[in-house]
C-alpha cells in the first residue's frame, strides 16, 4: 500500500473504542476517521506513522443506515467531537458494546445482568468545557474552541451545539472582543462552568491585563449572563472581575443543592449526572445503620445523597478544596452523619482501608483505583459500586474484585455522558455474600 497512490475502496468492518472505521485492505487494518461499520467507502493513504496505516475518507459509496449528517457545520475539523455521523441511539449501542467486551477481554468479567443504557439529550448538554485560545497574528484574529482533530491548533469556530447556554453561542464574539485586549497573545485558555442558575468563564492570563481589558471583560459579562474570573497563576489565584453569584447544581430526586467553585470538577452532564447519583444510590441498597466509605467523593455529588439513607458515610478525595466544599455543602443540605477527610488515593496505608464498611463506591478518575481496590477485600463490604470514565481501568479493577477478592459483578449500566464523542461513563455493582 503506497501513500502517495490514487485513492483506494474498502468496506469498514469496525469501529476502534474511539470511534474509529477499521478496514482489512490486503492484509492491513487501516483506520479511517468518519466511517461506520458495513461502509463501502473511498480512502487516501496517509503516510504510515507510529505503525498505524491511516487514511483520508473521500467519498461514501455505500452508506451505513446509521449514517446521519452532522449537524455542526465544524464537525470533521474540531476535535470536540467524532460520532456526530452516528445516528444518537447507535452511539449508546456503541458505547455499550465498548464496555462489554472490555470488562470480557481486560477484566475477564461479565455482568449477571445488564441495566439499560441511560441516554443523554444530544445537544447542548455539557456545562463543563477547557476551550483553547490562539492568537493568529498572520490572519489578525483570535481563534477560541477546542483543539483540531488532526493537530495542535485550535479550531476556527463561532459556536459549539453541545455546549450549553449561554457558552455555546458566544465563542466567536468572545474571541473578537479577546482580539482587542492587551492580553490577545497571552491568554491561552478558558474554563466554562455553566451552573443551574449562574454561569462563569475563567480566563487563564500569563500577563497582567490591563484596566481596560477588565472593563470589557465585566461589560461581555453584563451582556451576557455570565460571570467573569481571571486566573494569573495556579488554581487557587482565580478570582471574579466583579461581584459573582454562587454556582450550584441541584438534585431534585434527593432535595439537595451542592455549591462549586469555577474550576472545581463536577459532572460535565447534568442530566445524566442525576440519573448516575440516582442508580448508584438505589444499587447501594442502604440500611439506617449502614457505615459508608464513599473514595474519590469530591464535593459531595454521591456521598450526600447516600448520607441521607445511611447511619454515617465517610468521604474521601485527594483534593483539599474539594473537600472543604463537601463539607459547606452538607451543612448547608442538613447532613450531619458524614465527614470528610483528604488523602492521597494512591497509597494504600490509610487507616479507613483497616475499617468496616457496609457499602463502598467508587467513583475514581481514567487512571482507576488500583490502591484503594487492592485494599477492598478486607472491608466487609457487601456492595461495592463502582462509577467509572474510562472502560480498561473498570475492567481491570473489576478483574481484581472478582477474581481476587471473591465479589461478584451482579449489574453494569452505561450512562451517555458524552455524546458525539467515545467517551463513556459506566456504572458497576459488585456484591459478595
Amino acid at each position: 500500500m503506497r501513500a502517495d497512490g490514487p485513492p483506494i475502496v474498502a468496506t469498514i468492518a469496525d469501529l476502534t473504542h474511539d470511534g474509529v472505521g477499521v478496514a482489512d485492505v490486503d492484509g492491513h487494518k487501516v483506520f479511517v476517521a468518519d466511517a461506520l461499520p458495513g461502509e463501502r467507502v473511498e480512502v487516501a493513504l496517509r503516510k504510515r506513522r507510529r505503525k498505524l496505516q491511516e487514511a483520508d475518507l473521500v467519498r461514501v459509496l455505500e452508506a451505513s443506515p446509521e449514517r446521519v449528517a452532522p449537524p455542526c457545520e465544524y464537525f470533521g475539523r474540531c476535535g470536540g467531537c467524532a460520532l456526530q455521523h452516528l445516528e444518537h441511539a447507535a452511539q449508546v449501542r456503541f458505547k455499550e458494546r465498548i464496555v462489554a467486551e472490555t470488562l470480557k477481554r481486560i477484566g475477564r468479567v461479565e455482568p449477571d445482568e445488564w441495566l439499560p443504557a441511560v441516554a443523554s439529550k444530544p445537544w447542548h448538554y455539557r456545562r463543563r468545557a477547557r476551550l483553547g485560545v490562539k492568537y493568529v497574528a498572520a490572519k489578525g484574529k483570535v481563534l477560541v474552541g477546542f483543539r483540531e482533530r488532526a493537530g495542535r491548533y485550535i479550531a476556527e469556530m463561532r459556536r459549539c451545539p453541545v455546549l450549553m447556554p449561554p457558552v455555546d453561542g458566544l465563542l466567536g464574539e468572545l474571541a473578537d472582543l479577546i482580539a482587542t485586549t492587551s492580553v490577545r497573545e497571552r491568554l491561552p485558555q478558558i474554563e466554562a462552568a455553566v451552573a443551574d442558575d449562574a454561569a462563569a468563564l475563567v480566563l487563564r492570563v500569563l500577563d497582567e491585563p490591563s484596566a481596560a481589558d477588565t472593563e470589557a471583560f465585566i461589560d461581555f459579562g453584563e451582556r451576557h449572563g455570565i460571570d467573569m474570573y481571571w486566573q494569573r497563576g495556579g488554581p487557587g489565584t482565580v478570582a471574579p472581575l466583579a461581584q459573582a453569584r454562587p454556582l450550584t447544581y441541584r438534585l431534585p430526586a434527593f432535595g439537595l443543592t451542592l455549591e462549586f467553585l469555577p474550576m472545581d470538577f463536577v459532572q460535565v452532564n447534568a442530566g445524566i449526572n442525576e440519573e448516575l447519583v440516582a442508580t448508584a444510590v438505589r444499587l447501594a441498597e442502604l440500611q439506617p445503620a449502614d457505615r459508608v466509605l464513599d473514595l474519590y467523593c469530591g464535593l459531595g455529588n454521591f456521598s450526600l445523597p447516600l448520607a441521607q439513607r445511611a447511619g454515617e458515610l465517610l468521604g474521601v478525595e485527594g483534593e483539599a478544596g474539594l473537600v472543604a466544599r463537601a463539607v459547606r455543602n452538607a451543612a448547608r443540605n442538613g447532613i450531619g452523619n458524614a465527614r470528610f477527610v483528604t488523602a492521597d488515593l494512591t497509597r494504600s496505608d490509610w487507616s479507613f482501608y483497616r475499617e468496616r464498611w457496609d457499602v463502598v463506591v467508587l467513583d475514581p478518575p481514567r487512571t482507576g483505583a488500583e490502591a484503594p481496590v487492592a485494599e477492598l477485600g478486607r472491608s466487609g463490604a457487601r456492595r461495592i459500586v463502582y462509577v467509572s470514565c474510562h472502560p480498561a481501568t473498570l475492567a481491570r479493577d473489576a478483574g481484581v474484585l472478582v477474581g481476587t477478592h471473591g465479589y461478584r459483578l451482579r449489574a453494569a449500566r452505561v450512562f451517555d455522558m458524552f455524546p458525539h464523542t467515545h467517551h463513556v461513563e459506566a456504572l458497576a455493582l459488585f456484591t459478595r455474600d
